[in-house]
């Protein structure tokens, strides 16, 4: 076999391996942004990356992906990013919960995990709403306010994170189709 041949049958494992990785890091994203435990979208970023990078990656068109591309997904990341720190923080402090409904919700989406997806949102709720009860000696009505603000900012920050990620996979699909 000639090493023309042979370097020609390397480069195009190497294309397939990347793909491969390209794809498992925009699902890993997409579930990393519902999952806790995972960085969701800057995973999905990274397989937009990957395709750049080593240029396996071109559109339906046959163009391939630009750096701009890459850095306005970049930015789009970093932003949903710190949006997903702030908002259930702002959404707790609307509605006049402290920072122990933060981090009850916070312990109730992890100890959720395990009955998924359903624990996750009760996890979060029942969390944020014993621990303003508990710590922040409040009373059961805000309370119950402050969980369903702390719900919501989970739930608002969770779904912006999702959407990107699963746009961040889309590009991926169609930078390999």
């Amino acid at each position: 076999m000639s090493s023309d041949r042979r370097e020609s049958r390397h480069l195009l494992y190497m294309d397939l391996f990347i793909s491969i990785l390209a794809v498992l890091a925009g699902i890993i994203g997409v579930a990393g942004s519902i999952l806790p435990a995972l960085p969701g979208t800057p995973v999905s970023w990274v397989g937009l990356l990957l395709l750049y990078i080593w240029g396996s990656g071109t559109n339906a068109a046959g163009e391939p992906m630009t750096m701009r591309t890459l850095v306005v997904w970049a930015v789009v990341v970093a932003v949903v990013s710190v949006i997903d720190y702030i908002v259930p923080m702002y959404f707790t402090k609307i509605t006049g919960g402290s920072k122990y409904a933060e981090r009850g919700a916070l312990a109730g989406l992890v100890i959720g995990i395990i009955f998924t997806p359903v624990g996750m949102i009760l996890g979060s709720f029942l969390g944020a709403f014993l621990s303003e009860m508990y710590w922040g000696k409040k009373d059961a009505l805000p309370a119950l306010k402050a969980a369903v603000g702390s719900f919501l900012g989970f739930l608002f920050g969770t779904g912006i994170k999702t959407i990107v990620a699963v746009c961040i996979f889309w590009q991926i699909i169609v930078y390999l189709a």
